[in-house]
């Protein structure tokens, strides 16, 4: 058995100590093997230009990733956060896998979402998979509005994720359509980490953009079903126990199996 956490909380916009320092607090005492938070965790969400983006971006040697290096480390868990990711003069939505062996992994984020078109780059990492270096437990990882391209999930499955980490800002409600679905057609278990709270921001033209998260924050198992999911508004930490071993056989009857039962001829991507 595996224990999966995932963190909800609200970030404070632009506030990298105060936020890191939430995320310490909420985790004290948290013995979870993998842990997942928010997208842009440390930073908050609602960014307007490329030059604000990057003037809070990191790179390796940033203080976020130090952070959650030395956290992975101590509590001996797979720790997958959503942060802003500076090389060079881009600046990139991604998400760190920081590894108790003291390794780290940075996916950029695939499918931008709204204006962040505006203020970051095209993810260019492509997807990964990531072993849990003490335990039979492979896992992926998506980001937000990864989640409304199946090839997304597809992808990661297809690799051999156990475990679908999401971090995510999420806005709408379709996503709790969408993301039980990557679990289901994949036989993977999917973590969503989402964030709360509300951040305006003042526009060029004098008008307000107002972005309210939408929280419900949820685990789900390798058939879609929430394992435990939280409230709306709140801070929490919700632990599972899961059984990464179940993932690996797809099929669902004597006669089908998901992924065998492929016709990759048959399909047109492009």
């Amino acid at each position: 058995m595996v224990k999966l956490s995932i963190v909800q909380f609200t970030p404070s916009f632009g506030n990298k100590q105060h936020n890191i320092d939430q995320i310490e607090e909420l985790l004290s005492g948290n013995q979870a093997d993998i842990i997942v938070l928010p997208e842009l965790c440390t930073t908050g969400y609602s960014f307007l230009t490329k030059q604000e983006a990057l003037d809070v971006a990191e790179d390796a040697g940033g203080e976020s990733i130090a952070f959650f290096k030395r956290l992975a480390v101590k509590r001996k868990a797979l720790i997958v956060a959503g942060f802003a990711e500076k090389d060079g003069d881009k600046t990139y939505n991604s998400a760190l896998a920081a590894l108790p062996d003291g390794g780290l992994r940075v996916y950029r984020k695939t499918h931008l979402f709204f204006r962040e078109k505006l203020c970051f780059e095209p993810g260019n990492s492509g997807f990964f998979i990531v072993d849990h270096p003490l335990l039979d437990c492979s896992v992926g990882i998506m980001v937000c509005n990864d989640w409304r391209y199946p090839e997304s999930a597809r992808s990661l499955a297809l690799m051999g994720a156990d475990v679908i980490a999401c971090p995510s800002n999420l806005v709408s409600t379709l996503w709790g359509i969408g993301m039980p679905a990557r679990a289901l057609e994949n036989k993977v278990y999917v973590a969503v980490a989402n964030r709360c709270g509300a951040e305006t921001r003042t526009l060029e033209d004098g008008s307000l953009q107002n972005l309210t998260f939408n929280g419900g924050s949820v685990i789900y198992d390798f058939n879609g079903t929430p394992l435990a999911q939280a409230g709306k508004d709140e801070n929490s930490v919700l632990t599972v126990e899961i059984t990464p071993k179940l993932t690996r056989d797809k099929s669902f009857n004597a006669f089908n199996d998901l992924f065998k039962d492929r016709r990759p001829d048959q399909y047109s991507l492009e």
